[in-house]
């Protein structure tokens, strides 16, 4: 199986993007590609640019990488509540392009934040709109106060989280 990772954030130091890591490789008898999404500079979107440019190449980079892979494990940054700008870029350009961009794939949908609520304002948005981009959604799971519950070492330290991320992952199949 290949697992596709990333955060959905264009941070060189995105806790997200060490997130979604740490997960796929919880997951046993796997190929892990972990995407840095900051190596998919695109312009912002508007319908004056696209007709312009037409679809930018990075767009059909980063739709190759999601067609590659069995499974998708996509940890999200949180900006006020919703998808961080870059990201939200990202997805409008390859929604362009092929609406149903997750193509039915199986997801495992995350968030990590150093604030109490774990991303939740924003996984609670992507929980609706991918699976109308094709997500199958097998699993979300959030860990707020990121730098007291995660270790790079250890991962989630926080007991109670530790044993509901665990039970999540073992009641997986593929």
């Amino acid at each position: 199986m290949k697992i596709l990772a990333f955060g959905a954030s264009y941070s060189r130091n995105s806790i997200n993007k060490t997130f979604a890591a740490y997960v796929a490789k919880q997951i046993g008898n796997a190929e892990v590609e972990v995407l840095d999404l900051s190596q998919y500079d695109l312009p912002i979107f508007t319908v004056d640019i696209e007709k312009e440019v037409g679809t930018p190449t990075f767009v059909n980079a980063f739709l190759s990488k999601l067609e590659s892979a069995d499974l998708l494990v996509i940890s999200m940054a949180e900006h006020n509540g919703s998808y961080t700008v870059a990201f939200k870029n990202l997805f409008d350009w390859t929604s362009r392009a092929k609406l149903k961009m997750f193509e039915d794939k199986k997801m495992i949908l995350l968030s990590a934040a150093p604030g109490p609520r774990g991303g939740k304002g924003v996984i609670d948005s992507a929980l609706v709109r991918f699976p109308m981009h094709g997500a199958n959604i097998v699993m979300h799971f959030t860990l707020p106060k990121f730098s007291e519950n995660f270790s790079d070492d250890l991962g989630i330290l926080n007991e109670e989280l530790k044993k509901d991320f665990s039970a999540k992952i073992e009641n997986l199949s593929f």
